[in-house]
């Protein structure tokens, strides 16, 4: 009896240790999973942008006279200039003969008038004198005391001296005229003379200068000076086509510039309307809120912040796919469950989630993990995670 009680206690051991776990589930060993719970955090919505600084608005300053020498430069690049100053000075000397000339001319209508004014008297004079003659002699013959031909000759006296006071006060209204067309004349040369001095029309930096001392002015070629409006300069920065739509007048930027270790604040002054056909980007013009350190044509790149809010999330590790939906696997009472979810934000390795998920509930950590829908785990709470600014 003892041999065949040892034989069968042998072969009880002999059982693998897979059998004895199917024969009691109680005794599986469940996969350890990281979960985490879903939390509210502050997201912030952020485009990504990068272009160039350009001036707000370019001023091209060119001569408004053409054929004068330049006589003086009085402003160079970089120098901030205020509206009305004077920044070139042309030659005036062809300019002052011509007024010269002008000004004997001006002598000369005046006097003109003058005389014109003095004969139109003296031809007043004679045809009252005439007309008077005329009436005493038409007087006369019909009294019988002078004859026909006496009346006819004084009547034609009259006519006469009336075509003379005539002739007379187009000769002064002529005078008149060449002495109005005078003084336009030399009104032109004034103008002429106060346009030898080239102003900025705005104020602002000077970027570019192209005038050179003896050079003839002319405004057909390059402007004299090219300077920034009011030294006001912009970021024109490249949107992708889908996050344009997005963008608004108004919100807040920060700009990173190669080699300042601090951003600037900028906000978004323009959103253009069209979109490049071949690169299929827009374009939104950011200002800046301090240009002391940004030069034109810098490179720049821009975070715009589109939205900021305190939402639901979930590690972005945790949403997967599944037929085209979002999903994450939710853990309850220890299984897992799939669910849909919809996203929103994402930022800093979170993502919001917009419907399907509540603050509090458990998801497992990873999407990838190794786990289906409905199994059972050992979940491990993951380690806490750092708020995001």
């Amino acid at each position: 009896m003892r041999p065949l009680f040892l034989l069968l206690a042998l072969q009880s051991l002999a059982v693998p240790v897979w059998a004895q776990t199917a024969a009691d589930p109680a005794a599986q060993v469940l996969p350890a999973i990281t979960v985490s719970v879903v939390e509210t955090r502050s997201l912030r919505d952020i485009v990504l942008a990068s272009g160039l600084v350009a001036p707000v608005e370019q001023i091209q300053v060119a001569p408004l006279i053409e054929g004068q020498p330049i006589e003086a430069l009085l402003a160079d690049v970089g120098d901030k200039v205020a509206v009305g100053q004077v920044l070139a000075r042309l030659s005036s000397s062809t300019l002052d003969l011509q007024k010269a000339q002008l000004a004997a001319s001006l002598a000369a209508a005046k006097a003109q008038i003058a005389q014109s004014e003095a004969q139109l008297l003296e031809t007043q004079s004679s045809a009252a004198e005439a007309q008077r003659v005329s009436d005493r002699t038409a007087t006369l013959r019909k009294q019988g005391s002078a004859s026909q031909a006496a009346a006819d000759q004084a009547q034609a006296a009259a006519v006469s001296a009336n075509a003379r006071v005539a002739v007379a006060t187009q000769s002064l209204e002529a005078a008149r005229a060449q002495l109005a067309l005078v003084d336009a004349q030399v009104a032109n040369i004034d103008l002429q003379l106060a346009r030898t001095e080239v102003k900025a029309p705005f104020a602002g930096e000077i970027t570019a200068r192209n005038a050179q001392l003896g050079a003839i002015a002319s405004a057909a070629g390059q402007p004299m000076f090219s300077l920034i409006r009011d030294s006001a300069l912009e970021l024109r920065a490249d949107i992708a086509e889908s996050d344009l739509a997005r963008l608004a007048v108004g919100q807040t930027a920060s700009l990173m510039l190669v080699g300042q270790p601090e951003p600037l604040a900028g906000s978004i002054r323009l959103v253009e309307p069209a979109i490049d056909t071949t690169t299929r980007l827009g374009r939104v013009r950011i200002s800046l809120a301090d240009s002391a350190l940004v030069r034109s044509g810098m490179f720049v790149e821009a975070a715009i912040l589109v939205r900021a809010a305190d939402v639901t999330a979930v590690p972005v590790t945790a949403v997967g796919s599944a037929n085209g939906q979002a999903t994450v696997m939710l853990v309850k009472a220890g299984k897992v469950q799939r669910q849909v979810v919809k996203t929103g934000i994402r930022e800093g390795g979170w993502v919001e989630i917009t419907e399907g998920l509540a603050p509090g509930q458990t998801i497992v950590t990873k999407a990838g993990a190794f786990v289906r829908d409905g199994e059972m785990i050992n979940p491990i709470p993951a380690a806490p995670a750092a708020a995001t600014n």
